[in-house]
């Protein structure tokens, strides 16, 4: 009896152990389908964790497109560069470079000018190139070329008008200087041909001056040696510097406004900006008038305003006056020996101060240019200072008068 009842017990051990197998089986058979089924809800990444880093530090806009042609994904500038639009490629050009690395083409790469939205007025120049990255994938990045073109656009015409600028003064020199050979016995027309000859050679060197002095302050680090200064100086070395031109019209050059104002800056560069200003004003101002420089603070800002009772600037040429070589009346500027650089260099002058320029005009009624600089705060002792560069006899900077208004349009009241 014994023995039977213990092959009934390994029996049943046996049985309870096959289905404790079996159900196990079952268990990780289960558990395995559910992981395949979670695996295929799962897409696989289209790109790496690196790749996708390295998409996200280009500066280029990024677009990656599957391999049934639908977008996956596209940069914050690819939107804002118009390439995409309604998750798709908007540019008829750029979706026929994806089609040609579809048949066969590795890399593609062309610039193009393309507007920056559907109904947008302005365009980008891009640099598009399109590459197959495997699996069907297609990659499309576009670098913004607008900036490059364009100052290579502005040294392309730079080079052009420095060319015909220095061509003409130069032509007439040689002119002069055969002529003056021709008239060799004649000493009255030497004399005069020769006076001339300085007058354009006087014409040259100040256009030579100006194009080195507006390719210095364009040039990285033009304001490397940064201090404080003193308005006060700068205006008085300003108008001394533009004496004896306004001397030579009896035009009297009035000062007004606060005197201990101080700017952060290049001095030497200020001075240029502010009688450049003041130069201007006196070359077009008629004979016997006045011009007025003031200064104020108005919300931590300086403003330098040179008034003139000139010719006037029309409203059509006030939008160009700061561009390089632009003059309202060429046959004018070559009579009075303007380059038609000075206000060009007051521009960049101002900007690289942190600061900017704007002028009030209108024909027959005067001009006044209001240099605006960010003010660094007063200076206890600029009376002082003043009344020292004048008995120095550096200028005749008379004393500022606290109580002009130096901040209506028309400019006045600086006169």
């Amino acid at each position: 009896m014994a023995p039977i009842l213990g092959s009934a017990v390994w029996l049943v051990a046996a049985i309870a152990l096959a289905l404790a197998t079996t159900i196990l089986a079952v268990k990780l058979a289960q558990t395995r389908r559910r992981e395949n089924a979670l695996r295929a809800r799962i897409p696989v990444p289209l790109l790496s964790d690196d790749a996708i880093r390295v998409l996200s530090i280009l500066k280029a806009a990024a677009v990656l497109i599957d391999e049934d042609g639908d977008l996956v994904s596209a940069s914050p500038s690819a939107y804002a560069f118009g390439l995409v639009r309604a998750d798709e490629i908007a540019h008829e050009a750029i979706r026929d470079l994806v089609a040609r690395v579809r048949a066969g083409e590795e890399i593609v790469e062309e610039e193009y000018e393309l507007p920056r939205g559907a109904f947008s007025a302005s365009a980008v120049m891009l640099l598009v190139r399109v590459a197959n990255i495997g699996r069907g994938r297609i990659l499309v990045l576009a670098e913004d070329q607008t900036e490059a073109h364009r100052i290579e656009a502005i040294r392309r015409d730079f080079v052009v008008n420095v060319s015909h600028e220095l061509k003409t003064p130069v032509g007439a020199i040689q002119l002069l200087a055969e002529t003056v050979n021709d008239a060799a016995d004649d000493p009255e027309a030497v004399r005069r041909f020769t006076e001339q000859m300085a007058v354009e050679a006087n014409r040259l060197s100040v256009l030579v001056q100006e194009i080195i002095e507006l390719a210095r302050i364009q040039s990285t680090g033009s304001l490397s040696d940064v201090k404080v200064v003193y308005l006060a100086d700068v205006i008085a070395e300003a108008v001394a510097r533009a004496q004896t031109a306004a001397t030579a019209k009896n035009i009297t050059i009035r000062t007004s406004g606060e005197a201990d104002l101080m700017v952060y800056g290049d001095q030497a560069l200020l001075t240029t900006a502010v009688r450049n200003l003041i130069d201007n004003a006196v070359t077009y101002s008629p004979a016997s008038t006045r011009v007025g420089v003031g200064v104020k603070e108005v919300d931590g800002l300086v403003e330098i305003a040179v008034v003139d009772q000139g010719i006037g600037i029309g409203e059509a040429d006030q939008k160009r006056i700061f561009e390089r070589f632009y003059r309202t009346d060429p046959a004018r500027s070559r009579h009075t020996g303007g380059t038609g650089l000075g206000l060009s260099i007051v521009k960049h002058i101002a900007h690289d101060h942190g600061g900017d320029i704007t002028v009030w005009s209108a024909p027959k009624a005067g001009s006044t240019f209001t240099l605006q600089l960010p003010s660094a705060g007063t200076f206890a002792g600029a009376p002082a200072r003043l009344s020292a560069r004048i008995d120095s006899g550096i200028t005749s900077f008379p004393s500022l008068d606290m109580d002009d208004d130096i901040g209506a349009l028309s400019g006045k009241e600086y006169l």
